[in-house]
């Protein structure tokens, strides 16, 4: 595109591409998800089956050990380190590297790549027989974040600029943090339905949204046209947009944020529905679970935007090859003007508080089928299938189980699932003595690790927990 590279122009690039490379790495090594063990579902005495089915409940009372009662730590993403990382000469590289090819690199980027994030932690949960049935009692923080990077973020990133078109109009992220105490109850309608639902309350931290809605680089041989439309809202208390005078534009940017401190901006409710259907058929159960149907009131919401679409056209793609020319302008200058131009398009302007918002939660389907084998009471198939809704982040997670308790004391499972994240291997024990309950399991099995620890795919999880029975 440039008649002449010099230095400069080409640390530029080089900066460029080591801010998407970061980003990239960052978001495919450190997100992680918490949330209840699927392959938990199916399993006698699991004693969290009831976050995943309200209508579920435990043979024996429980209270949580705290901090340690149902801990959950897991990596889901379409995006792996073996998809950014390269063995070139015996080294490891980035798909920077030009010994990477571009063509074989991209054929592994998906065309929407997307990272979830969802933490729930236990801080003390209890569940008890009263009133007719099992009744629960949780207190518990929730996190939840989905990122979204388009192949063209990395095709850019790659191919540098060259004469082609860019859409990244599908970058964007959504984040929000808050408390919940939720209260349980199930019980049996007859022999062969039962039911159950959780009431939660729920007091909001914080939330935010960011949404490239139109970003669009077409890069011609004789032309540059920029066209971009981006919005951030954020809600959090005391949270204020710092901004910045550009002064080559006269334009006032967003450039950081400032939050004095973090506390309670937003209430809401939240609701768990669930049933459990014993058929005609022998030894066959059918279950399903709306969980998280609900809202969050959030007090105040922040509002950045490029305020409508902007767009930039020029003809500023050839330089001065002499940055020591006497007459006419330097490579400088021409690239400084250049700058200016498509500086004003990304820069986002402070639109103030645009009052309260509300936001509905992400909801959570269940729905299970589990058959008792005949001729081994002990030994049961299961199949669940999983579907987080949310929005353009939704994703769905089907999973075939054999589940056994081969004594009072033990019970196991070993279960492969097929989803928007590809294949899994999964796996629990569950250990309930007398007075005490241990368990450990995984949804995504790695097999493969880096010298550092780091799986290589993105799918990777472990659930343990310990709880005291009565």
């Amino acid at each position: 595109m440039f008649q002449v590279i010099t230095k400069k122009n080409f640390k530029m690039i080089l900066n460029i591409k080591k801010t998407l490379l970061l980003t990239v790495m960052s978001f495919s090594v450190t997100a992680v998800t918490a949330q209840n063990a699927r392959s938990g579902y199916f399993v006698d005495d699991y004693t969290y089956r009831f976050q995943m089915n309200p209508a579920i409940g435990n043979s024996k009372n429980f209270v949580s050990m705290p901090g340690l009662s149902n801990f959950n730590i897991s990596e889901n993403g379409n995006l792996h380190l073996t998809d950014v990382l390269y063995n070139i000469d015996g080294k490891t590289t980035t798909f920077l590297n030009p010994g990477v090819n571009a063509s074989e690199m991209l054929d592994k980027i998906e065309e929407k790549n997307r990272i979830g994030v969802n933490l729930k932690a236990n801080i003390l949960s209890t569940g008890f027989k009263a009133w007719g049935g099992y009744n629960t009692i949780t207190v518990s923080v929730n996190g939840n974040a989905d990122i979204m990077i388009p192949k063209a973020f990395f095709s850019l990133a790659k191919e540098g600029l060259t004469n082609k078109t860019y859409d990244i109009r599908n970058l964007g992220a959504t984040s929000s943090a808050y408390a919940e105490i939720g209260l349980g109850h199930s019980h049996d309608i007859n022999s062969n339905i039962r039911v159950g639902a959780t009431l939660k309350f729920l007091v909001g931290a914080g939330y935010a949204k960011t949404k490239i809605n139109e970003a669009n680089l077409s890069l011609g041989e004789d032309y540059w046209t920029v066209t971009t439309n981006a919005n951030l809202e954020a809600s959090i208390k005391s949270l204020q947009y710092e901004t910045e005078l550009n002064d080559n534009t006269g334009h006032q940017y967003v450039n950081g944020v400032d939050v004095d401190n973090f506390g309670v901006n937003g209430y809401g409710l939240g609701l768990d529905l669930g049933v459990v259907y014993k058929t005609p058929v022998k030894g066959l159960t059918v279950s399903a679970a709306v969980l998280d149907l609900g809202f969050i009131n959030w007090k105040n919401n922040m509002v950045a935007s490029t305020n409508g679409v902007k767009t930039v056209n020029t003809d500023r793609y050839t330089f001065e090859p002499n940055d020591n020319a006497e007459n006419g302008p330097t490579f400088d200058d021409e690239w400084d003007k250049l700058r200016d131009d498509l500086s004003a398009i990304y820069e986002l302007e402070d639109m103030g508080d645009k009052g309260s918002i509300t936001r509905a939660l992400n909801a959570t389907v269940n729905i299970g089928a589990q058959y008792d084998l005949p001729f081994y009471n002990r030994l049961n198939l299961g199949l669940l299938n999983t579907t987080r809704i949310s929005g353009e982040y939704t994703w769905t997670d089907f999973r075939l189980s054999a589940n056994i308790a081969p004594c009072k004391i033990f019970s196991a499972s070993v279960n492969g699932g097929m989803g928007t994240f590809g294949a899994s291997f999964g796996w629990m024990l569950n250990l309930h003595v007398t007075g005490f309950n241990f368990f450990v399991g995984s949804d995504h099995t790695p097999w493969k690790l880096a010298k550092q620890g780091v799986p290589l795919s993105s799918n990777a999880s472990l659930n343990l927990g310990i709880n005291f029975l009565f």
